[in-house]
């Protein structure tokens, strides 16, 4: 232990191992650095609980990667592909793909007695990742499709059920346009789903993937195209630009050229709105961290002006200034400590009861959210802590200089 060392201790413990009674200043640079952690731990916890939960509804209706006819001009209305079993087995032993599965869609329009309501019906077969679905269920259950019968079952979102007075058992007529004929046909709603995406509930339904390809009078073996997973989000931009390029050369038996695209592509203002949320997150740590310094800068001063009799018995003692600033830094990184320490806290009890409870509610109409989503990442956690400490003690370091203008004649003669 050095000497400065064990003099800052000294100076932020008494012998009884109490805190000393800081002036009001000092507490209040303590609690600036608190609170300020806080507010940081807190915008960042919300701001990556926040993408997470948006990012993974928009994968939960279109997946990660989707391969469609390279013609195709709508998302909605699409022109079929062949897709064999030799193009399904490639995907599915593609480097960083996880599952792939065939999806059809098809607008229609649901009608009963009293209302109606337009929807894009969205075709799924028997390998289908209902895993996301099941996670929002409200009530009944996931339609049970095989590959050997057509089931009319399907699934709604509560948005579409609440708007048509429809409940899970009950039945509908759809309506679907092919080429100059009106086509019905008869569901029967086997459960009902809420993610409280908005734009996506209000839309989509899910149904055997068959009876869109009776509709649209399709070959077995067609569909809209295929949707993939990755094993690794953070590779989902290079596996899709290997894909695009790798399927340049495959063509199906109809002659038809594939279009990859990740759903970065398929949705890229909503993504682009999510990557301006990190500037946000940004500034907000500056201007913390800013404020946090700045308390900590007159924190500093008043230490150093309350011990100017010490620094000049130590001056005189033989030491020089740059043990000396030595000393008050060692005392500023203690309350910088204290600070993080309560912030720390405070910032993870918030966050550990809003992830476990759900306290906070958001409007689901508005935010795509019930409640203020909190994601607990502990390596941001601790850059956030290590960037407060590194930032202000350098800013504490040009105040520190102070200590070179106290005058040892001057202060031990009114000791």
């Amino acid at each position: 232990m050095t000497s400065e060392f064990f003099i800052a201790r000294r100076i932020f413990q008494n012998k009884e191992g109490e805190k000393n009674i800081s002036p009001p200043a000092v507490r209040v640079a303590v609690i600036s650095i608190a609170l300020g952690l806080v507010v940081m731990i807190l915008a960042v916890a919300i701001v990556i609980g926040f993408k997470k939960e948006v990012r993974n509804k928009v994968i939960g209706f279109g997946s990660h990667i989707q391969i469609t006819n390279f013609d195709s001009n709508s998302y909605y209305e699409m022109k079929p592909i062949v897709v064999g079993d030799t193009l399904f087995n490639l995907l599915q032993n593609y480097p960083n793909i996880s599952h792939v599965q065939r999806f059809s869609t098809k607008p229609g329009i649901i009608k009963t007695d009293e209302d109606s309501q337009g929807a894009v019906f969205k075709g799924v077969d028997e390998n289908y990742d209902w895993r996301f679905f099941k996670q929002n269920l409200l009530e009944g259950e996931i339609p049970l499709i095989r590959p050997d019968s057509t089931i009319t079952d399907i699934l709604i979102s509560k948005k579409i059920a609440d708007k048509l007075n429809l409940k899970s058992g009950d039945s509908f007529l759809a309506y679907f346009v092919r080429q100059d004929d009106i086509s019905p046909r008869k569901f029967h709603i086997a459960g009902i789903y809420q993610t409280n995406f908005s734009d996506y509930d209000k839309l989509f339904v899910l149904v055997d993937i068959k009876q869109i390809r009776r509709i649209n009078q399709w070959d077995a073996d067609m569909a809209s195209g295929l949707e993939m997973t990755v094993k690794d989000y953070e590779q989902l931009d290079q596996t899709a630009d290997a894909l695009y390029f790798d399927m340049q050369s495959h063509t199906d038996r109809l002659g038809n050229a594939f279009n990859t695209r990740s759903i970065k592509q398929l949705n890229q203002m909503l993504f682009a709105w999510l990557d301006v949320l990190d500037i946000n997150v940004v500034i907000i740590l500056i201007l913390m961290i800013i404020v946090a310094g700045f308390s900590m800068i007159s924190g500093l001063l008043i230490i150093i002006l309350e011990r100017a009799n010490m620094i000049g018995t130590l001056k005189v003692l033989g030491g020089n200034n740059v043990s000396i600033r030595k000393i008050f830094l060692y005392v500023s990184a203690f309350l910088i400590g204290k600070g993080l320490f309560w912030g720390n806290l405070i910032a993870l009890s918030i966050c550990f009861i809003q992830k476990y409870t759900g306290i906070l509610k958001l409007d689901p109409e508005t935010y795509d959210l019930s409640e203020v989503p909190v994601e607990i990442n502990w390596f941001y956690i601790f850059l956030v802590n290590l960037g407060t400490l590194i930032v202000t003690l350098l800013l504490l370091i040009g105040p520190s200089y102070l200590v070179a203008k106290i005058s040892p004649a001057k202060t031990i003669r009114f000791e």
